[in-house]
Parts: structure tokens; sequence; C-alpha cells
């Protein structure tokens, strides 16, 4: 009788395009969230949490640059006793799940509504360095009102959240534009109701940061040779047709007043190219009155991510200071937050429009440059140990832990074989423990502990002589009763 194959072992490898987050990076996300919260929740917005799961008719066309409706996202199809059943999906983004939840409650709901959401999505799409099918989002939106103060409060908003979790001011730009204006250049191209010639020119407008004044121009009109010598086939327009694109693209003057004197300038006679350039006149006046001025939040043309997704404002959080990439290279941090009016949305529920506006933060993104700017480590304290000299003594060293957490200390037992001390400090110094607790027979028969100061002796053990060694002792000798004590105050020293 032939043996049973037996069942190969499962390979222990992390899926690709997704990602394992550790201890640190989980805590730091957390706290980030909570202080955003905090800022959402002081601006009155409610939270809200979701089903992670829609159906594929639920979730629609809306994921950017796709045809179809499952395309881009994980699907798979609920089979019944007749192997028919609904495609279900996991959420590609918050804001969809949001159009839903509002026009199944909407008559529960308060108008406007006021809501914020924070969670991980999922895009099945290529992977690659730095992209995981993965990833938090963080939305704030206020659904069922057109009113410009709600577009200009979500500005506000988005500049006190990046100076709240530690993006100082000077270091980020809110930079606003218009999808209505945007709507009254291409009609004054003369495109009318060319939808494919619509497209083409949305499209090629959302490569001006890459290619800037001249490709744009080029890609509009008769194609350009890329970087690696390849020719890219233009869009066919004339000069003269291409000329209120780029007349919108450059249109940012010195001030508020003077870009939106050139905007009107390249919408020419459209009307709602008028309707766009007054709303971003509302916000603006909005903001001043709220004391934003243009070195937090400014009218930009250029901002054109997005435009082909929204109907109306469009918003773009860019930090400014300088980084170096991979190859060493100086180069701006770039974009953490985007958002925009989405007029259309709910009403493919409903029927009838509901206006709507948000934002969404790239958290990773945003920890990142947290962590670029000094204001999150790269390896947190880790806890307090207590180590444990005698096994039969358990019960005294989690008396001492106790106390240690009762304190509002970080703190733990060592839990392994406790034969080898050495071990001990070793599994402290992988855990970025700042102070190990030592009580041995000795120390118990004379009413006092030992503690060391791991992060003050890591900092002597790496330069100091015999003598300075003998100067800065890094272990304490402490009556049992002052254990509580002396840690806070070698914490307090450590900061």
């Amino acid at each position: 009788m032939a043996k049973p194959k037996k069942q190969p072992r499962p390979k222990a490898v992390t899926p690709k395009g997704f990602r394992d987050y550790f201890g640190e990076e989980v805590t730091q996300r957390t706290e980030m969230l909570r202080t955003i919260a905090g800022v959402y929740h002081r601006y009155g917005f409610d939270a809200l949490e979701s089903s992670a799961v829609e159906t594929v008719e639920a979730l629609g066309k809306f994921l950017p640059d796709v045809d179809r409706p499952n395309e881009g996202v994980f699907a798979w199809q609920e089979v019944d006793e007749n192997d028919k059943g609904d495609w279900m999906a996991l959420r590609y983004d918050l804001t969809a799940p949001l159009a839903r939840v509002y026009a199944q409650h909407r008559n529960d709901l308060p108008t406007p509504y006021r809501r914020y959401a924070m969670g991980p999505v999922w895009r099945n799409e290529k992977p690659g360095p730095g992209r995981y099918r993965q990833f938090y989002q963080c939305d704030a939106d206020t659904v069922g009102t057109a009113s410009m103060a709600a577009d200009a409060e979500i500005c506000a908003m988005l500049s006190d959240t990046l100076e709240t979790v530690g993006i100082p001011r000077g270091d980020y730009l809110v930079r606003v534009n218009n999808r209505k204006v945007l709507n009254g250049v291409l009609e004054a191209m003369g495109l009318g109701e060319d939808a494919t010639a619509r497209d083409n020119v949305l499209r090629t407008i959302d490569k001006f940061d890459k290619v800037g004044e001249a490709g744009v121009r080029e890609l509009l009109t008769k194609g350009r040779l890329d970087a690696s010598g390849a020719f890219i086939d233009g869009v066919g327009l004339s000069d003269d047709q291409a000329e209120p694109v780029i007349a919108f693209l450059t249109s940012k003057a010195a001030d508020t007043a003077g870009t939106l004197a050139n905007l009107r300038s390249a919408v020419g006679d459209s009307k709602i190219g008028a309707d766009g350039i007054a709303e971003l006149e509302q916000i603006g006046a909005l903001l001043d009155a709220g004391g934003y001025g243009a070195d937090r939040i400014e009218i930009d043309p250029s901002v054109v991510r997005g435009l082909g997704y929204y109907t109306g404002p469009v918003y773009e959080a860019e930090l400014t200071f300088e980084i170096f990439d991979e190859k060493g290279r100086k180069r701006q941090f770039g974009s953490v937050s985007g958002g925009g009016r989405y007029d259309d949305l709910v009403k493919r529920f409903t029927g009838q429009e509901v206006p709507a506006t948000g934002v969404s933060i790239g958290v990773d993104r945003l920890l990142a440059a947290l962590r670029e700017k000094g204001r999150i480590a790269a390896q947190a304290t880790g806890p307090v140990v207590v180590t444990v000299m005698d096994r039969d003594r358990m019960a005294d060293y989690q008396a001492m832990v106790a106390e240690l957490r009762n304190a509002g200390i970080r703190a733990e037992v060592y839990l392994g074989n406790p034969k080898n001390f050495g071990n001990q400090l070793k599994y402290a110094d992988k855990r970025n423990s700042p102070i190990a607790v030592i009580e041995g027979g000795d120390e118990k028969a004379n009413g006092i502990v030992q503690i060391k100061d791991l992060i003050l002796g890591a900092k002597i053990a790496e330069s100091a002589t015999l003598e300075e060694w003998k100067e800065r002792p890094s272990q304490f000798e402490v009556p049992r009763g002052d254990l509580v004590a002396k840690v806070r105050e070698i914490l307090g020293s450590q900061d």
C-alpha cells in the first residue's frame, strides 16, 4: 500500500503587494490617527466605521483610471443555491462606502452630515517600491451642502491637522483649484461635447507636474519624445486650441487677485468657468476671515491631480521641505493629502444630486514625513524590564512591575529562561528598554534594588574613558521603596 503523500508545509511569506507592521509602526500610526481624530472631532465631525466589504454595484466605476467595476479591486461572487449571487469587493477607498451609507441612512442622519473615517483600503494593482495593495486612509467629508464654506472648512481643518501632528507652518502648503474652471477652459478650447477629446486633454493635464509647460504643450499638439527617446503621440490640437490649457496651468500670480484675473482670461466667456472662479474667490475670502493666509493655504491652478474625478473645488496638501531620495538627490517630500467636491457620487443611489466635499490623508506618507522631520523616533523606547534573579521569587518581581504600571510606567517582567542573566540584558537591549531593574538575594535581604540606566550605559560604552565611566555611573542602588521615584527620575533625564 502506497504511503499517503505528505502535505507540503505552507511557505511563510507575505502575499505579494502586502506587508506586516510590527509594534512601533502600529503604535505610531495609532497615535497619529488619535491626534487627527481629535482635530476632526473639534471641528464637529462624527466618527463612522463602515463595512470593509461592499457590493461591486455599490462601489460602481469610481475607482480612478479603470473602466470595469471590478478592475483594480479584490472581488468575488457570493454564490447561492442557484449558482448566482452578488459580486462583493473589499473597499478601495472610504468615499464610495460613505455614499452608500448616506443614501441608505439619509432619513436618520442630520443634513449636512459631517463624518470622519479611518482604516485600511485594498487595491488590486501592480505593487512596486512603497506601493502596497493594502494601506490606510484617513478621511473627513461633509455631505448635503453646496456651500463653499464646507470646502473652506475642510482646507482649514487640513491645515490645522498638519500642524497638530507635527508639521510646522512653512513646511506645508494646502493648494486649491476648481474643476469648473477647467471645464470653462475646455469650453474655451471649442471641444464641445467631444468626450474622447476632453478625456485626452484631462489625461494630458494630469502630466503637468512631470513634463511641465513645454511637455504639456507638445502632448496637446503634435506629441513629444520622452526621456527614453520613445515618441508619444499628441492629442492633435492646434496651437490656438492648446493655449487656454497652458494659460490655465500657468495662471498662478503673486497674489490671489492676480491669479483669479488670469483665470478669467483663460476661461473667456464660459459661464461654468466663471462659476468656478467665483467659488475660488469665496473660498479665499472665507479662509482670509479665519486667519488662514497664503503661507498656509493658497489658490493654485497647477493642482491638477483628481480633476477628472471631482466636480468643483479640489485641494491638495503638499509638504515643501526637502529630503534625499534613494540616490542621494534632493527633492521635495510632496503630497500627503488630497480631496475635493464630488456632487455626483450619492446621486447614483438616490437619483438626486447630493452635494458633498471631503479630504483624504495618506497615513503612511504622513508618518514618513514626521520621521523625516524628527517628530517620531525611528525606534521608540521600550518597557522597563524587571529581571529575574530567582525564579522562586516571581511574586516579588510581579509586585515590582505592578507598582511601575500603576504609576503609569510601561514595564514587564522577563518571562524567558532566567538562568543566564546576560541573556536578560540582551533581551532588554532588543526591546530598546530604557531601564533594567535587578533584585537578587542580597538586594532582597538588604531592602534595596539595583536600577540600570541602559540608555546612558550604551552611550558611555560607545566613547567614554575609564575615568568618565567611573564618574558617570549607569547603575544605581536605591531603597526598595524608592523604586518608582528613581525609575521616573531616570526616564525624565532620558527625554
